[in-house]
């Protein structure tokens, strides 16, 4: 199967090094994006020509991937795992892959995904199909839908947007700006990716459910 592999790479003029270096940052980061860094560029550039062995090794674990060519993106999941625009899979789900997300981190996630989908709707997108919005925004957009401001603390604040920079959901200001009141993100297509449309079908309702209860004397 080794042979069979490195042979196959031979003929994409991939060799098997450049092929290792390629997986192993995908499974370690379970997210690639072109236009992230150099690097990445490097690497998305390297899948595009062997991507039929990538999906071919993916597969044998029972990995599914996700790739986004609009948005020079890719994103694994784990077996099990719903993902937008992918038909469901029987495996239970697993862990090993799993993105380990504490509480405030899947909270901003759902915040994010809502106001793209508000942004796409309003046509607000860039070419690139990002979204601009301010921070202050993002705090009452938070406050609203889940009833929950960010964290007041900055190197929390630094900590959690951090995160979601990683996760490549995300372009956020320096750590520097974040003490600024005025500073702005930008959310990035990848966001699709992590909430599906029936989570945010399920946060409008509750967010309607909310206001209703609100407006009841």
């Amino acid at each position: 199967m080794r042979d069979a592999l490195e042979a196959r790479l031979g003929e994409l003029g991939v060799n098997s090094a450049d092929f290792s270096e390629l997986m192993i940052r995908l499974l370690d980061r379970g997210v690639l994006c072109r236009d992230e860094s150099k690097r990445e560029a490097e690497l998305y550039d390297r899948f595009l020509q062997v991507r039929e062995l990538v999906e071919d090794y993916l597969a044998v674990l029972r990995i599914r991937l996700l790739h986004e060519p609009r948005f020079n993106l890719l994103r694994i999941f784990p077996p099990g795992a719903e993902v937008p625009g992918m038909p469901d899979a029987d495996d239970e789900p697993g862990s090993g892959l799993r993105q380990r997300l504490n509480q405030q981190e899947v909270a901003l996630i759902l915040v994010l995904r809502a106001e793209y989908d508000k942004a796409l709707r309003e046509g607000l997108l860039d070419e690139q199909g990002q979204a601009m919005l301010s921070l202050e925004a993002l705090n009452l957009s938070s406050r609203n839908l889940l009833g929950r401001s960010l964290p007041e603390s900055l190197t929390e604040r630094q900590t959690l947007l951090r995160r979601l920079r990683q996760l490549r959901l995300i372009r956020s200001p320096s750590d520097a700006e974040l003490d600024n009141g005025e500073a702005w993100l930008t959310i990035r297509p990848g966001i699709i990716s992590l909430v599906t449309d029936s989570v945010l079908s399920q946060l409008s309702r509750q967010d309607a459910d909310h206001d209703s209860a609100q407006e009841t004397p």
